[in-house]
């Protein structure tokens, strides 16, 4: 079976990582291959490493409509089972491109959105009206968590024809004896200059306005000097957070990594992990948190909510408020107990564990388009 995934671009974030994750794991017997209608970054190289075909379309823009003979050419071309797109722009050009060329099983993934929300812009009658006309043209559209497939059937959808297939996390790389996980957090500390005794809150995202990472640095300047603030991430949001912490007081005590490829060992080097945002629809970085073995304190995570409190004890949800991240925080750094010790992996970890998550969709892929 030939599978082609089709997504917006690949640069570093939630959906793209995820496609990178799932494309490890998915049955043997389906080989995909990937099209970025542009940016073809990290993520694409990433792809490329692990021996997966990407194709880069060149799309100039949202208008650009000679893309979609293109794209139509080289999805009849590859004879492909199975299109899969990622993310809007992908979603309307190519379940169009893929009944152009004539494939009867297409599928779209819908990462992120809310009622009035998709991917972090306001959603607008002419932007759901496109959305609705392309989703009649594919099969199946897979939700990422219930709260999605909510708002899809709100939106018309019939219930039909959403798939509810979460995100998923390579729980495998959380784990580590040790030994190992106390060698690789005294070397990335020492890395991010974290100072001996220093106590560090993460954060883990794309630096923009929907993860709300100023409430962070407000919780922040309101805890001892010993705290110290690792955001995890890039984004158009990184100048005016560093403007910001400046405001404050507390840029001596942020580290901004970047985008990072080694996030399970990152985590490794933190004490807390803080997820202020509102507007998730899964929470992936919340899942990694609770993988790594750190408290979590978070203000959204439909992941969570779809799950009993006893799947993750360790987690807390607190408004998105700086008093109340700097009382939570406050509260873990007093704590007697407090330790360099990873907790133990709650049950909601191994739920959301990506070789199940593939497994169910090489599943529906069997179930569209059998052999």
């Amino acid at each position: 079976m030939k599978v082609l995934h089709i997504v917006t671009g690949l640069a570093s974030g939630g959906a793209e990582r995820q496609l990178q994750l799932l494309l490890r794991h998915l049955p043997a017997h389906q080989h995909c291959e990937v099209l970025a209608l542009t940016n073809p970054g990290t993520v694409a190289a990433a792809l490329r490493a692990d021996g997966v075909t990407v194709h880069h379309l060149g799309m100039r823009g949202n208008r650009d409509l000679g893309a979609l003979p293109r794209l139509a050419r080289l999805v009849r071309a590859g004879r492909y089972d199975v299109v899969h797109t990622h993310l809007y722009r992908a979603g309307l050009y190519g379940r169009l491109a893929a009944r152009l060329a004539g494939v009867r099983a297409v599928v779209a993934t819908e990462h992120s959105l809310h009622a009035g929300v998709i991917e972090g812009r306001p959603v607008t009658r002419g932007v759901k009206g496109l959305y609705l006309a392309a989703e009649r043209l594919g099969t199946t559209t897979v939700a990422v968590s219930r709260q999605v497939a909510q708002t899809l059937h709100a939106w018309g959808v019939p219930p039909g024809r959403v798939e509810l297939i979460p995100n998923g996390i390579d729980t495998a790389r959380y784990h580590r004896p040790a030994a190992d996980r106390a060698a690789t957090r005294a070397r990335l500390r020492a890395e991010l200059g974290l100072p001996p005794g220093g106590w560090a809150i993460g954060g883990v995202g794309r630096l923009v306005p929907g993860k709300r990472f100023e409430v962070l640095l407000e919780a922040l300047a309101g805890l001892d000097r010993a705290a110290h603030l690792v955001l995890i991430g890039e984004g158009p949001e990184r100048a005016a957070l560093e403007r910001r912490a400046a405001e404050l007081g507390v840029r001596d005590r942020v580290r901004l990594t970047g985008e990072r490829d080694d996030v399970p060992e990152l985590l490794t080097a933190l004490d807390v992990l803080a997820a202020p945002s509102t507007e998730e629809t899964f929470g992936l970085g919340v899942l990694e948190g609770l993988a790594a073995g750190l408290p979590v304190r978070h203000s959204a995570c439909p992941a969570l909510d779809e799950l009993p409190p006893t799947a993750a004890p360790q987690a807390r949800r607190i408004p998105s408020e700086a008093a109340a991240y700097t009382a939570a925080l406050r509260e873990l750094r007093h704590l007697d107990d407090l330790s360099t010790d990873p907790l133990p992996r709650p049950p909601a970890v191994g739920h959301y564990d990506i070789v199940r998550v593939a497994a169910d969709l090489g599943a529906l892929y069997d179930r569209l388009a059998p052999a």
